[in-house]
């Protein structure tokens, strides 16, 4: 028997031929590529970043960045199309102490690899200069990270690939990166930033399957529609269950539940349904409103507060 591997155009035909059956799918690794779409001539381009980190654990008040990965990359906000890569950026950094097991376990960065290194801050501030956008996939975790250590990303716009997207809609069983790119015959290698952000840019070129927008297009529309986060204070104990049944988190700091919602009739309609299914007891009650631009959303710092009594 021949055990000799195929060569990549033999492997190319074997695997042409096995998806043509129905019984089969066929995953591609991922091949990071510099060039999508050509830009059709005369199309304003603008610079938006796809970024992503590794940490020594899960606070960013106590834990380190101890990689950064970046592509800056040319985009057309209007169809919301991905052009070309235009810089890849990945560093480590040395935390300062031990990195703990249970993290080199997931990323595999070890204190060797890290050992004296500092992340460019001055590169890190060239890169995001004219940049319109930072994307990340669950940029609630990545944002605050980055802002504690580099303050430019304060005054960005950001838009998160798993939190603005309604994935669930699109008929999709999960948001993770790694699902998403698999559902379009896509593998890769994750936990690795650079890695991950040349998996997060192939995810903004494709199209979503039931709305038939490219990602990107509705990354961006996101930032343009009007969010808000409202807290149901004081509401009742026993309404606990059916607040985090409806997507209400609890603010422990607070001592409220809240849910983020997109553009003025949903805030109504939430308003709404609070009334009839919550606030069923008195009859005046307040929540409380935050407004959260794309400058604020997804960090961890406070947009403008409204209290409104209903």
């Amino acid at each position: 028997m021949n055990h000799t591997l195929p060569t990549d155009s033999e492997a190319a035909e074997l695997a042409r031929r096995l998806e043509m059956h129905p019984s089969y799918r066929v995953l591609r690794h991922l091949v990071p590529r510099q060039e999508f779409a050509p830009a059709a001539p005369g199309r304003s381009l603008l610079k938006g970043v796809v970024l992503d980190t590794e940490t020594t654990g899960l606070s960013p008040d106590t834990d380190k960045v101890i990689e950064l990965g970046m592509l800056v990359f040319e985009f057309d906000a209007e169809l919301g199309s991905v052009h070309s890569v235009l810089s890849v950026f990945d560093e480590l950094e040395d935390p300062g102490r031990p990195i703990p097991p249970e993290t080199v376990a997931v990323h595999h960065i070890t204190d060797d690899m890290v050992l004296g290194k500092r992340i460019d801050d001055a590169m890190v501030n060239q890169l995001l200069k004219d940049v319109s956008v930072v994307i990340a996939h669950n940029a609630g975790f990545d944002r605050p990270f980055v802002e504690h250590r580099w303050p430019v990303f304060e005054s960005k716009q950001w838009a998160c690939s798993i939190k603005d997207i309604d994935w669930k809609a699109e008929g999709m069983g999960s948001a993770k990166l790694e699902y998403l790119l698999q559902t379009q015959g896509i593998f890769y290698q994750a936990h690795r930033a650079e890695t991950d952000c040349w998996a997060l840019l192939e995810l903004l070129s494709m199209v979503l399957p039931q709305s038939q927008q490219p990602v990107l297009l509705q990354l961006l529309e996101s930032l343009n529609q009007p969010q808000v986060r409202l807290y149901a204070v004081g509401s009742p104990f026993d309404s606990k269950d059916m607040l985090k049944a409806r997507g209400y988190r609890w603010d422990a700091e607070k001592r409220s539940w809240h849910r983020n919602l997109f553009g003025d009739k949903a805030l109504e309609d939430e308003i709404d349904w609070l009334k009839r299914k919550v606030y069923t007891v008195k009859k005046t009650n307040v929540v409380q409103i935050e407004t959260m631009g794309g400058t604020i959303r997804h960090s961890s710092r406070q947009g403008e507060m409204l209290t409104r009594e209903i």
